[in-house]
């Protein structure tokens, strides 16, 4: 591989984030404006928040020394393939390629297995798995045309080990797994790397709101990472990153963890 100046860099790449209204999708938005990225393409559900990022993002362009970053905010919903369709048509009609997709948006609500509706269970697979589906076939498309292309899939360590009241969420994001290894495996040839990171307990704006609704201790939920802390949109959005550029070359199929570290069922004693 020749020498690369600075392999963190996304200039001149053009970059979809699903979810990038909010929390991880708008800080990995934020991160990827900083590294120079000539292109954001930010999909999301509601309109005022993809106008919120996007004006963060053009202040963040031009202090960071990237004042030529377009941002294209596209009101989206990853559980319809039309909707799908639609915008990354747009995508490439505004930019003329995709180079890096961020699969995102994601989401759950908690209930017991025995009570679980069928609507809630398609619902819940149809956001964290089938979505990110729809999202890689249809940027994947042009990606194998191009010949080259990043997909990095947000995961959560649901997928990895499961969690109790969450059976749809922990079944489609060890899918939302196994999907990335074999997207990999089949498109490595057209030069296009395939990565998941699988998240832990993160403070974003929307979980921090749940967790108060819910009465969670945060304190106490912190207290169980070995690094005795709850993870910020930017400890996910850095994982992002590196998995979005050359500095990553050599890395496809992989599930990379990014949740504090286990205490391997110790409990810290501060």
């Amino acid at each position: 591989m020749p020498f690369i100046d600075d392999p963190l860099s996304l200039r001149g790449k053009v970059a979809v984030i699903t979810g990038g209204g909010t929390g991880i999708g708008a800080e990995t938005a934020r991160v990827f404006a900083r590294h120079g990225a000539e292109g954001v393409v930010l999909a999301a559900r509601t309109e005022s928040d993809l106008e919120t990022v996007a004006a963060q993002l053009a202040v963040i362009g031009k202090e960071a020394g990237n004042p030529a970053l377009r941002v294209l905010p596209v009101r989206t919903n990853v559980k319809e393939e039309a909707s799908v369709v639609a915008m990354v048509e747009r995508a490439v009609a505004e930019f003329g390629r995709i180079d890096v997709l961020v699969n995102n948006a994601g989401g759950t609500r908690m209930g017991p297995l025995e009570s679980l509706p069928t609507k809630g269970w398609e619902a819940t697979v149809g956001l964290n798995m089938t979505g990110p589906f729809f999202c890689t076939r249809e940027a994947g498309k042009h990606m194998i045309e191009a010949r080259s292309g990043v997909i990095v899939n947000v995961s959560s360590g649901a997928g990895v080990n499961g969690v109790r009241n969450g059976a749809p969420y922990s079944a489609a994001k060890a899918g939302l797994q196994m999907f990335t290894k074999v997207t990999a495996a089949e498109w490595g040839r057209y030069g296009i790397r395939a990565n998941c990171v699988a998240v832990g307990a993160v403070a974003s704006e929307r979980s921090v709101a749940a967790w108060e609704a819910a009465n969670l201790d945060r304190s106490a939920m912190g207290k169980g990472t070995a690094l005795g802390r709850l993870g910020e949109p930017s400890d996910i959005a850095y994982p992002i990153l590196f998995l979005s550029t050359d500095a990553s070359s050599f890395v496809t199929g992989q599930t990379f963890s990014a949740d504090g570290g286990t205490l391997l069922g110790a409990p810290r004693d501060d």
